[in-house]
């Protein structure tokens, strides 16, 4: 019996996702458990594997194309089945471009409708049946439609502006042919290109038949900045004042990519369902940074503040083990391995990799899992697996110069320690008298349905007794 692979459910509240790129060809014998295609995700790549053996009948979702999860993306044959067999009987039938005669019992004064696009569409769904058990269609090649039909007519009331109508009537026909090919590239390759302002369609892919990869942009250089922008044209009689005063405001839309929109969704989702409640201490940390100076005078081991402050996390939460828990519909799970999120800037967004096991890492080696996973992560490598897990994260913006501020929430983790930058301050000694310190102030945004505040307050005070005495994190 055929087997219909669909699109999985690869993140949390994600509806859609997109084909990457197939790592097997049509008409390839694959085993239970191999994987058979990238996934990209609002935030990661992720390798899927085949839930059982076959043959790749068919693709129904092309290389750098989106489709809803759930939905049909592949067919496998079973064992002797052809790919005809599987196709039909998995409700993928060929199109009627694909059927012989369709064309010739066209009438001849009646032009053939257009192609249907490259991405595959279900029927509408019937009474009763549901969008994931409609049957499916496979388009084997893109559908280009005359450019005529897809050229849009200029407003009678409102002329092209010149600049646009001399960069048209000065492009050459190598330029127009480049615009009318169909461009193949991951939904990543694409946003980078916006970000460096490159122009796919000018780009000859080296990947399978020719699809774009981020190696293709990056041996080429970032796009000169875009000219100024040309005088405002006279004002039409019947014009608003508010769109030809000098008064007017200005701004620019930015479309929301996919990652802002599961950060957006997720942060609103931590601040209406979670309560919050936050705790602050200040920690001296001199003796931290003469024995990190130690540390780095040796080039081959270099470590960063931030890993001294994820050593106490782990630190703390082994004398806290209550701490190290997260919240479920039907009970507290508490874990034996201390997993911590890194908060990671990227552009456009943030992205929280998980280092697994931080209290059992040495120092140099946390330092050097936690570099490999920010590397990645800006260059939008990371695993779907790299981003789930653990029950606590870590936001440091203390080298941007930031003393202090209050963190949300990552769900499901029960709580996040926003790390200020460390400053001289004036402080008052065990005997009363006033010097001077280096002072760093972090504050714990704790999630009150796992953490009381004695817990949450025992676990704080373990982590800066930790910080302020690195050399016993180390032995």
């Amino acid at each position: 019996m055929a087997a219909v692979v669909r699109m999985p459910a690869l993140a949390a509240g994600a509806s859609e996702a997109a084909i990457q790129s197939w790592l097997v060809e049509v008409g390839a014998e694959v085993s239970a458990g191999e994987a058979i295609v990238e996934i990209e995700t609002e935030k990661a790549v992720v390798e899927y594997e085949a839930e059982e053996a076959g043959t790749l009948a068919g693709i129904l979702v092309a290389e750098g194309e989106a489709a809803a999860v759930g939905a049909p993306i592949a067919v496998l044959a079973a064992p002797g089945q052809s790919a005809e067999d599987a196709l039909a009987e998995a409700g993928a039938a060929p199109t009627a471009a694909e059927s012989p005669g369709t064309a010739a019992s066209a009438p001849a004064d009646q032009a053939a409708p257009p192609e249907p696009p490259v991405s595959v569409g279900a029927p509408p769904a019937r009474a009763g049946e549901s969008a994931v058990d409609r049957p499916v269609s496979v388009v084997s090649k893109p559908a280009e439609p005359p450019a005529a039909e897809t050229a849009t007519p200029a407003r009678p009331e409102r002329a092209a502006p010149a600049a646009d109508a001399e960069s048209a009537a000065g492009a050459s026909p190598a330029a127009a042919s480049s615009s009318s090919r169909r461009l193949f590239a991951s939904p990543l390759v694409r946003r980078l290109a916006k970000e460096r302002g490159i122009d796919l369609a000018t780009i000859q892919g080296s990947g399978p038949q020719g699809r774009i990869v981020r190696r293709d942009l990056d041996a080429l250089p970032a796009a000169a900045p875009p000219a100024a922008a040309p005088a405002p044209a006279p004002a039409r009689p019947g014009a608003t004042e508010a769109t030809t005063t000098p008064e007017s405001v200005g701004y620019v839309d930015i479309p929301h990519t996919g990652m802002r929109r599961a950060i957006a969704r997720r942060l609103t989702e931590s601040t209406t369902t979670v309560p919050h409640f936050f705790l602050t201490a200040d920690c001296r940390v001199d003796e931290l940074l003469e024995l990190r100076a130690r540390i780095n005078a040796d080039p081959a081991h270099r470590v960063s503040v931030n890993d001294f402050v994820l050593k106490a996390v782990g630190a703390a939460m082994q004398e806290v083990p209550d701490a190290n828990a997260i919240w479920t519909d039907a009970a507290t799970r508490r874990f034996s391995s201390v997993d911590v999120a890194v908060a990671v800037a990227v552009p456009g967004g943030l992205l929280t990799p998980v280092v697994r096991g931080v209290e059992r890492l040495r120092l140099g080696e946390l330092s050097a899992t936690v570099r490999a996973l920010a590397q990645r992560a800006r260059d939008g490598g990371l695993k779907q697996h790299e981003l789930e897990g653990g029950s606590f994260s870590v936001s440091n913006l203390g080298m941007y110069g930031t003393t202090e501020f209050s963190a949300i929430i990552n769900p499901p983790h029960s709580g996040i320690l926003a790390v200020g930058a460390a400053t001289p301050r004036p402080v008052v000694g065990a005997d009363g008298a006033l010097t001077v310190a280096t002072v760093m102030t972090v504050t714990l945004s704790a999630d009150h349905r796992v953490l009381d505040g004695a817990v949450a307050a025992q676990w704080l005070a373990a982590f800066v007794r930790h910080i302020e005495n690195p050399l016993g994190m180390l032995v």
